[in-house]
């Protein structure tokens, strides 16, 4: 069989797949829904990637009783602590879809994507945060990403409920004045953010977070001081979580690169990301912090090259295939990777 990589990057509003051959060759690519199996269940989850990675060999040209690939390299959304990632590999593992799997987290895919060596900081913001670091040495450096529960802030999620929550206190007088309440009552229709509310708890309409987060950054745009104060928050916690991996692997004074992905911060311009990499650079003035130039999915392919022990030229060929890639400008939260 010839060595083939079968490279799934699954976030939470997408999947992406990659069918790639030993020399970094590009067979197939499909994208589908996002179908964390922490969130829809294992069967769906993995259902959903099944289909995929099945619609890719069939795009390759493959037989439908051949295995697709020699590896599957599957960087997932939710796969946050170790015994996730041990159910996730067994479950895929049973799927036969290769002859070896490994399951990480899909912050992994992106360090990868946007560096040679997969050495340095990730930080994705999407539908939530999450970062992971990784050393010179191979020694490691994540976070549970759970969620408020372990501590975390930030992401299109929490931007989209702050804005409901600041439009709420501003109608009813215990919090700001701020033009998030005329921005959330135009996004629905309705003349009172009372109703709006009264609606999401009777199930009449959804609360759809993520749509409600590109309100903060054009309300932002126009000088609100509250829209502002959110996205301040959000590149304080960015700085945060670049800064204290980079301590706790001892990078701070070496040239290494932090790579930024997600939609909230590559479809919002430097509106974060320049901030960010101005106070990121005052404690680490070596680092060079960069938005991600290729798709995350192209990183989970390149650690599944890595592992079979690929041509070396096959990672320029991969990136080569990619060089007119532009990230995503439709919405803010077309994510790569979430935590």
């Amino acid at each position: 069989m010839t060595d083939r990589v079968l490279a799934i990057d699954g976030g939470n509003s997408k999947t992406a797949v990659l069918l790639v051959d030993a020399d970094g060759k590009v067979l197939a690519q499909v994208r589908g829904p996002g179908a964390p199996p922490q969130t829809v269940g294992m069967k769906r989850g993995l259902d959903v990637f099944e289909a995929l990675a099945r619609e890719a060999a069939a795009q390759a040209g493959l037989s439908p009783d051949e295995p697709i690939a020699a590896h599957t390299a599957a960087y997932l959304a939710g796969a946050d602590l170790p015994r996730e990632e041990e159910d996730l590999t067994r479950e895929i593992t049973k799927r036969g879809w290769s002859t070896t799997t490994f399951v990480g987290n899909d912050t992994f895919a992106l360090l990868r994507a946007g560096t040679n060596s997969g050495v340095g900081v990730a930080v994705v913001c999407g539908a939530g945060i999450n970062a992971v670091g990784v050393a010179h040495d191979g020694r490691t450096h994540r976070f549970p990403a759970l969620g408020a529960i372990s501590g975390d802030w930030g992401g299109g999620g929490q931007l989209g409920n702050d804005a409901l929550w600041h439009a709420v206190r501003a109608e009813d007088g215990r919090g700001k004045p701020t033009e998030l309440l005329p921005a959330l009552l135009a996004h629905y229709g309705e003349t009172s953010i009372a109703k709006v509310v009264e609606k999401i708890h009777f199930e009449e309409i959804a609360l759809d977070p993520h749509a409600l987060c590109p309100l903060v950054f054009e309300v932002a745009a126009r000088g609100d001081a509250v829209a502002l104060a959110e996205i301040e928050r959000l590149v304080e916690e960015i700085v945060l979580l670049s800064t204290v991996s980079l301590r706790k692997l001892d990078l701070m004074d070496e040239p290494v690169d932090i790579v930024l992905g997600g939609g909230v911060l590559t479809n919002t311009g430097d509106v974060v990301v320049g901030p960010v990499r101005e106070r990121v650079l005052e404690q680490a003035p070596l680092a060079q912090v960069r938005v991600v130039d290729v798709p995350p999915v192209v990183g989970a392919a390149l650690l599944g090259l890595d592992t079979i022990g690929a041509s070396p030229g096959a990672e320029l060929r991969l990136r080569s295939a990619y060089d007119d890639h532009q990230p995503a400008t439709t919405s803010p939260l077309d994510v790569a990777a979430s935590g």
